[in-house]
């Protein structure tokens, strides 16, 4: 998976307890994050906010609020809405944060880990915390690593912890945003760097005591992990992580840069059996596989293990060799469900492959093999040019790291699908892998023809059956994910900035309303306050926008020191320093693309505002604002004229 697009999924739960009784540990454990449940999803009846990163420990991403409903939805409208910009305008964007909400405090975070708390009701300002000089310094020293992505934080006990881009764990005082304590990776692990390209970008997961992360970084030849550290002192639970690939020079990881199996969402939970479940990324190099011949497992899997030993389980492999970027990115789901008739636990989770799985829980067997939900159409990836290939789906997915949800009244799970293709590129030796500076050795993206236009997919799965009930084509690729209701209602974002409700059963978008900004790439948090019920996104990067019953506000512009929309005049700057600094790691020194599109025909394609909205806004895997006013504008003015 690709930095931007991975640093750069989620589902649901049921309105009625679905699964069995927890023992006492594991109602301790649900005590401890706010949930008073016997039951191991979060408690239907007490719980008002949105306590994990996938609601419950199963990531279900199906909450039990009722006051929404079918027949009033469409009256909801803007109830807040605060640009962070506001109150920090040096922090980057929010564009991939899935808010967690704990009596009635939303906790957001930005890229270089800036985290907020805010009234969940009202949207005023609680506390903020900016990260140390030291750590903004070392950031700021691999500027490559700079822009990526930070996907939430965990809330337990009082705290809340968060993962530095650096390989660093935080933990804060949920009251007063106050630093309590800061651990390096490196210090038990000495390889885990960011001088090595390792980084994160995922948000941690609290579970019983303990706080739970992974790894980012596989695409540049890292060897991914997952690593559970003691909530209380910080120090590690297991003597060293569980890699997901084997040390490089061994087994199949023979090269030089050979590596891969990134993290790169939560991990799943189930106090029933203590296993946890996750998905790992893809091997690298990407495209180029000389050096990593045969199944590379555990990459492109989902993996269990025993989450207080870090025990190996069971593996599951979506593509045993994959040379296409087709990681197992989204975190998986774990249900208490029916299934031909009789209930089992299962999971379920849909692969960057553009198919769709389900495995009994305990014993890792397939249930569901493959459903697909995308067009399929993929072949070798060559490395001369002019004999690349449309490949179906492209490195974005298939379904990436955006969540599903489950709805048990229906038994459907939903699946977000991005319908986009890639012309491919492999290296043509050892030699070609090493250039970019070692930045995703082997891979090569040219921009697509111009008849080729991606889209996406809503697609809805019968657990009875696994088969599709039905499917719905969206404009835009699904790069954000579903939140579910126990009133049947589903609601997700676009990158287009709309905001909308889909009735689960009857396939029927039931209400719509425009954000104020775009690309929204995350999924809805669902709480509430005093009984009303509140719809919150992330849009234009760095606002967050909040929707209820009643709601009156029109919305907003995007803050003016964001810039993203590109009206800036262009005036002296120098274009190519700006490329220098914020394309080249991916786009390479002469524009001949590297982890991203060869742009140096790219004014026979795209016209300048083409460029410019590209540029501010993002799209695909690239993030927004890595230039912004002025500097967008000119950069976007001397691409344009490459011909």
């Amino acid at each position: 998976m690709r930095r931007f697009l991975k640093a750069t999924g989620l589902v649901l739960l049921a309105s009625t307890v679905i699964v069995g009784c927890q023992t006492k540990n594991n109602q301790n454990n649900a005590n401890n994050q706010g949930q008073t449940t016997k039951s191991n999803q979060a408690n239907q009846v007490k719980e008002t906010g949105f306590p994990n990163w996938g609601y419950d420990l199963q990531h279900t991403r199906h909450v039990p609020y009722k006051e929404i409903t079918k027949d009033n939805v469409n009256k909801m409208g803007i109830v807040w809405q605060q640009d962070i910009l506001d109150w920090n305008k040096d922090v980057p964007n929010l564009q991939e944060d899935f808010p967690v909400v704990h009596d009635g405090v939303m906790y957001v975070t930005s890229a270089k880990n800036h985290v907020f708390a805010i009234d969940a009701a009202s949207g005023k300002k609680l506390w903020a915390w900016t990260p140390p000089k030291n750590v903004l310094d070392h950031l700021n020293s691999l500027p490559w690593q700079s822009n990526v992505a930070s996907r939430g934080v965990a809330v337990a006990n009082g705290n809340v912890y968060v993962l530095m881009i650096d390989n660093r764990l935080a933990k804060l005082d949920a009251k007063t945003g106050k630093l309590i304590k800061m651990v390096n990776f490196w210090d038990h692990e000495p390889t885990i760097k960011l001088e090595n390209r390792y980084y994160e970008s995922s948000a941690p997961m609290y579970y019983d005591g303990n706080i739970y992360v992974g790894s980012s970084g596989g695409d540049n030849g890292t060897r991914g992990f997952v690593w559970a550290f003691k909530a209380d002192t910080l120090e590690p639970l297991w003597k060293e992580p569980f890699w997901t690939v084997p040390k490089r020079g061994t087994s199949w990881a023979k090269g030089k840069y050979t590596g891969g199996g990134s993290v790169w969402t939560p991990m799943s939970f189930d106090p029933d059996t203590d296993m946890m479940y996750f998905a790992v990324g893809n091997p690298a190099p990407d495209f180029y596989d000389a050096d990593r011949k045969g199944k590379n497992p555990y990459t492109d899997s989902i993996v269990a293990l025993d989450s207080k030993t870090g025990k190996f389980k069971w593996a599951s492999s979506q593509v045993d060799h994959d040379v296409w970027d087709y990681d197992a990115a989204a975190t998986p789901m774990i249900l208490n469900t029916k299934v031909g008739g009789k209930k089992q636990k299962v999971v379920v989770e849909g692969g960057k492959n553009g198919k769709w799985y389900a495995w009994d829980a305990k014993t890792g067997k397939t249930i569901y093999d493959g459903v697909p939900f995308v067009k399929i159409q993929h072949s070798s990836v060559p490395s001369d040019e002019g004999k690349v290939k449309l490949q179906w789906p492209g490195t974005p997915g298939g379904e990436s790291y955006a969540p599903q949800t489950y709805d048990p009244d229906t038994n459907y799970v939903l699946i977000p699908g991005i319908n986009s293709p890639n012309l491919m590129v492999a290296a043509k030796d050892a030699k070609e892998i090493a250039k970019d500076n070692n930045t995703f050795p082997g891979t090569k993206i040219l921009p697509l023809p111009k008849n080729v236009k991606p889209s996406g997919t809503i697609t809805a799965i019968d657990m009875n059956t696994g088969k599709k009930v039905y499917q719905r084509k969206t404009d835009d690729p699904m790069y954000g994910g579903f939140t579910s209701t126990a009133t049947g209602l589903a609601f997700y974002g676009e990158l287009s900035g709309k905001v909308n409700a889909l009735d689960i059963k009857n396939n029927k978008v039931l209400w719509s309303m425009d954000s104020g900004g775009k690309q929204i790439k995350m999924a809805p948090t669902i709480y509430t306050v005093d009984g009303k019920e509140y719809v919150a996104l992330i849009t234009g990067g760095t606002k967050v926008v909040v929707y209820g019953l009643g709601g009156k506000l029109k919305p907003g512009a995007i803050n003016k020191n964001a810039k993203l929309q590109g009206q800036a005049d262009v005036v002296k700057v120098d274009p190519m320093a700006v490329y220098k600094r914020s394309c080249v790691s991916c786009h390479g020194d002469n524009l001949q693309g590297a982890t991203a599109p060869n742009l140096q025909h790219i004014g026979k394609t795209m016209s300048k505002q083409d460029i410019l909205n590209q540029i501010l806004n993002g799209g695909d895997r690239m993030p927004a604002g890595l230039a912004k006013g002025k500097e967008a504008e000119a950069l976007a003015d001397w691409l344009s004229k490459k011909k």
